[in-house]
């Protein structure tokens, strides 16, 4: 039985309690929702569109400005959140990370050979890697010491889409706005790594306060999901043993708390090659990665995953679709036209558009399918693209 067939197999009519039958219903807020461009992500927090079709996230409630902003699950599911493909499938996602390991582990070679992949879009290891802009503060360092460290890596094979500094501001003296500079120039930015979360934290009395950590870690995820992009602020680990090695990172749990996830790099023995990469965060699978440290190419190889990553089995609908537009690789209706065109999907419009609305991501990283959703008179048109295949 081909894929085709299983999923038209497993499809039945969903339960359409959930919203009225027939074409796509007019929602009680006149919301005119899209996916922003992937280059550009973000993560919109219970946003709203104004009648007239401008962005204002006060929007909803204007004569209200002092009550609780809330939506409710049905809006949740009428709406179009833009999607955050991983960087590195099954490894880095967008959002604020920690890269925390001991002094002199090994951590700066792994940085550098995650933002030469990604800035050349060549896999990492077994995981595929999605292209773009890397940004490298290099604080430790000067552009001396990288062009040593960086030829002993990849000879002089070079790129023109990672970028170093060795200097910036801290946070409170405006790194925040150098940062989004740069991500204004740079379009395809994809990872900023901050090398280290000491070099721009603000000075203060409570530096080492629960508060103050969650605070400086909360400031940077604040910029990391305005942009969607990933930062990742390497930090060290205290010296005290711990049998939980995110127990180790040094500072307060606030650190770890206001994280979208963390990465702890450890060595069998300090001599050695050896070392264990662990990885726990929101948006991907918990990992425990075993791996040598190359000392004539200077870069780290992978041995083997501890943690087989779980994968979702298909969804049939999805199949369906990415089978339809494997045909016709863009497409352009109503909902209720699009069922017209996959008879196999015996489902509402309105059940469809919510079904599509909660799998943009999926369509985007397991289909290549882009998925836009507007608002046009009085009725929702939706828009599928196949992405084309470099």
């Amino acid at each position: 039985m081909t894929d085709k067939e299983k999923a038209i197999e497993k499809v039945t009519a969903p339960d359409s309690s959930v919203g009225a039958d027939g074409e796509q219903p007019l929602c009680k807020n006149n919301y005119e929702k899209s996916i922003a461009d992937l280059h550009v992500g973000g993560n919109l927090q219970a946003t709203a569109f104004c009648d007239s079709g401008t962005f204002d996230i006060s929007c909803r409630k204007k004569c209200q400005q002092e009550d609780l902003q809330t939506v409710t699950m049905e809006e949740l599911y009428d709406t179009v959140y833009p999607p955050k493909p991983p960087i590195v499938e099954g490894l880095v996602y967008a959002g604020t990370y920690l890269f925390v390991g001991a002094p002199k582990v090994g951590k700066s070679f792994f940085i550098a050979q995650l933002g030469y992949h990604v800035s050349r879009g060549i896999p990492l290891w077994d995981y595929p890697v999605r292209k773009g802009t890397v940004l490298y503060l290099a604080l430790e360092d000067d552009y001396a010491r990288l062009q040593k460290r960086l030829s002993r890596m990849f000879g002089l094979d070079s790129t023109d889409s990672f970028y170093f500094a060795t200097r910036s501001k801290s946070l409170n003296e405006g790194l925040e706005e150098q940062l989004t500079r740069f991500v204004k120039e740079h379009m395809d930015a994809r990872l900023i790594i901050i090398d280290t979360l000491q070099k721009v934290r603000e000075v203060s009395g409570d530096k080492f306060s629960y508060a103050s950590d969650y605070d400086i870690v909360t400031k940077l995820k604040h910029f990391s999901d305005t942009h969607g992009i990933c930062l990742l602020v390497v930090h060290h680990t205290r010296k005290l043993e711990s049998s939980d090695s995110f127990d180790m990172i040094s500072g307060t749990n606030g650190l770890l708390g206001a994280a979208d996830g963390a990465f702890v790099m450890q060595k069998e023995k300090r001599t050695g090659n050896r070392a264990f990469l662990e990885v726990a965060g929101r948006d991907q699978q918990e990992q425990r990665l075993l791996l040598d440290f190359n000392r004539e190419l200077c870069q780290w190889e992978l041995v083997k995953a501890e943690t087989e990553l779980w994968k979702e089995p298909d969804d049939p609908v999805l199949v369906l679709i990415a089978g339809f537009m494997e045909q016709q690789k863009e497409w352009n209706g109503t909902a209720t036209e699009l069922l017209q065109q996959i008879p196999e999907l015996d489902m509402q419009p309105n059940v469809l558009t919510r079904k599509l609305n909660v799998s943009i991501e999926r369509l985007f990283v397991d289909y290549g399918i882009r998925y836009e959703s507007k608002r046009e008179h009085r009725c929702r048109m939706i828009k599928l693209a196949l992405e084309q295949k470099a």
